[in-house]
């Protein structure tokens, strides 16, 4: 017998995201049934088509602000303010999450940890494979420089379009917390002016760049004496990120409750 389709939930339907994911989604009718496409109440587009406003043909799913159909999943690229309401709405309906939305507060990450006791949750400060792939390397470089004990400075350089509202990025933060999970800094310096001083061995640097369409570029540097390298990763267009929560959706759709990572979905462990 066939597979079903995946009867998926976009929250933030309207936004940039939440429309790459419905473009994939719907150009996948034998994996993918959009059946929700959630936005906040009053919002300019409901009413809408969610495909046709995803640059798509009609799909019959109007933007709305809730939903009450039966669903497998939600993938929500939305607002920080509003994760904490769609996590309790899927712990509600007892339907799988994926939060792709960053910027999240240490409350939002409680209510997520929470909530995973009761439903699966997928949270990732991004989805592109790229990225998570790029982020076990790094981890493996700052693990095998820490082992070898040569002192190494590494240096986040970001870069993201004009309208990015947190700085520096939630993905620059994660390489970050890779890195001094390894390696074991313990102070952050955010960009530099004036006349900072030598560069502490203990400090990791951070420096973002917010300049036209964007979507988003990382460059981990390590220097040592004598020699560096750098891991970087590069997205051309939104489209990965939207592949990657899709890939996310299609993972955690039968999982048990539990708090997941991309690295479960690449099979990192």
């Amino acid at each position: 017998m066939p597979q079903q389709p995946v009867r998926l939930v976009v929250h933030g339907a309207a936004g940039r995201m939440g429309c790459r994911v419905i473009a994939g989604a719907v150009a996948e009718p034998q994996r993918w049934q959009l059946v929700a496409a959630v936005e906040r109440a009053g919002h300019p587009r409901s009413g809408d088509d969610a495909a046709v406003l995803a640059g798509c043909p009609a799909a019959g799913v109007s933007v709305a602000d809730g939903w009450t159909c039966p669903a497998d999943v939600v993938i929500d690229f939305s607002l920080p303010e509003a994760v904490a309401g769609i996590v309790a709405t899927c712990v509600a309906k007892r339907v799988p999450l994926v939060v792709a939305t960053t910027g999240l507060t240490a409350a939002d990450h409680e209510a997520i940890r929470t909530a995973a006791a009761t439903i699966p949750v997928l949270q990732s400060p991004s989805m592109s494979l790229a990225v998570n792939i790029s982020m076990d390397l790094v981890g493996r470089a700052a693990m095998l420089l820490s082992r070898l004990g040569d002192r190494a400075d590494v240096e986040i350089i970001e870069c993201h379009h004009r309208h990015k509202e947190d700085s520096p990025s939630g993905t620059a933060l994660k390489f970050g917390a890779i890195v001094c999970d390894a390696m074991g800094q313990v102070r952050e310096a955010h960009g530099r002016a004036g006349r900072p001083g030598a560069r502490p061995a203990d400090e990791i640097g951070y420096h973002a760049v917010r300049a036209g369409d964007n979507p988003g570029e990382h460059t981990i540097l390590f220097g040592m004496e004598g020699e560096s390298f750098s891991v970087n990763v590069r997205a051309t267009n939104r489209d990965c990120y939207a592949r990657g929560a899709l890939a996310a959706a299609a993972f955690l759709a039968d999982k048990p409750a539990g708090l997941y990572s991309m690295r479960d979905v690449l099979g990192l462990g």
